[in-house]
């Protein structure tokens, strides 16, 4: 099953499910559903199989008076449009090691020992379209090439070997970057924070598990859970500039979700992202160029660049950046030795 949000022209939600490239508002399946995600999910074990019962009577045209909406034609909305957490992991041993190694680095060892992830900012989460940007954003501004996850039902502590049951869908999930915010805030040991905060792209819709089910990969040697066999790329401005799998995810959501719901509830409507797939990220795809071959360019995302997700099976995500007409700066804030002199 596709899920999607969109807004109405009364500027309400709404949730719909795709079929045959159109839209068809939940609560017009059937009477008991309901129009919004977060109610869905919030409901999720008797929603979800009437929503499954309603859907097979649609395909079977079954419902021959409900009409369905071109998604061409709707402004569609993050699937969930207003996650109660938002954490993203670090699952792709490539992208780590590729990384390090740019920066002359060793492998971090710990990274084989357990999965780990932050909080990023869930009240800037949003779907397809623009994304606006500070001008300190476009101070090496990049795009993340990831998957994510929403939970559909309350769990603490939650084991791996049952975490894939707390799994409501897959998504598209475009972890934007500003690098220099980024690079700063961490030289003091704490953060990503403002290099991450301003904007998390999510869409264009929700596939529940059972319809990847033909795509279902078995996970790495000493590991638990689920994979897909789902390719995944970039492009920006029409040229590839990215392509991996998202079966080579080396943590499965599954063990992210047992140590995130360790002394912790997770909710319905928290989402979880994988981290970058290995390439999926300018950051480490400049950093590469930069060591095999002298005199390299780097690439960051400009203003009216457009960057199209794509993860099959899961649709494309398709953003445009936009910059913002304010002219402020956090970096020039910055406290110089100088500076700190003369306020003696």
């Amino acid at each position: 099953m596709k899920l999607i949000s969109y807004l109405q022209r009364n500027g309400r939600e709404q949730l719909a499910v795709l079929h045959q490239g159109k839209a068809y508002d939940m609560n017009s399946l059937h009477k008991d559903l309901l129009f919004r995600m977060d109610l869905f999910l919030q409901h999720w074990d008797a929603q979800y199989p009437l929503a499954q019962k309603a859907l097979q009577r649609l395909r079977g045209n079954l419902l021959p008076f409900t009409r369905g909406i071109a998604i061409e034609e709707l402004i569609l909305l993050s699937p969930v449009p207003h996650p109660t957490s938002c954490r993203d992991g670090y699952a792709f041993r490539q992208h780590v090691a590729d990384a390090r190694r740019n920066r002359g680095l060793p492998m971090i060892p710990q990274f084989d020992q357990y999965p780990v992830f932050y909080f990023t900012n869930h009240q800037s989460v949003q779907g397809p379209g623009e994304i606006s940007c500070m001008p300190d954003h476009f101070d090496k501004l990049d795009f993340e090439l990831e998957c994510a996850v929403v939970i559909c039902k309350e769990g603490r502590n939650i084991k791996a070997k049952d975490a894939d049951g707390y799994i409501g869908g897959l998504m598209i999930m475009n972890d934007m970057s500003a690098r220099t915010l980024q690079t700063e805030e961490m030289l003091l040991n704490l953060g990503p924070a403002k290099g991450k905060d301003f904007a998390t792209a999510l869409g264009p819709y929700l596939v529940t598990p059972d319809e990847l089910q033909h795509h279902a990969a078995p996970c790495k040697a000493g590991h638990t859970g689920t994979c897909w066999d789902l390719e995944m790329k970039a492009i920006v401005n029409g040229v590839e500039v990215s392509r991996g799998n998202l079966k080579d995810m080396d943590w499965t959501f599954a063990e992210i979700i047992e140590r995130a719901s360790y002394g912790v509830t997770l909710y319905p409507r928290d989402v979880i992202g994988s981290g970058t797939v290995g390439t999926g990220c300018f950051l480490e795809l400049n950093g590469t160029r930069k060591r095999m071959y002298s005199g390299a360019v780097e690439q960051w995302l400009q203003e009216d660049d457009t960057i199209e997700l794509t993860i099959d099976g899961l649709g494309t995500l398709s953003n445009t950046i936009v910059k913002e007409s304010e002219h402020y700066s956090i970096l020039k804030l910055k406290k110089t030795e100088e500076c700190l002199q003369t306020n003696d």
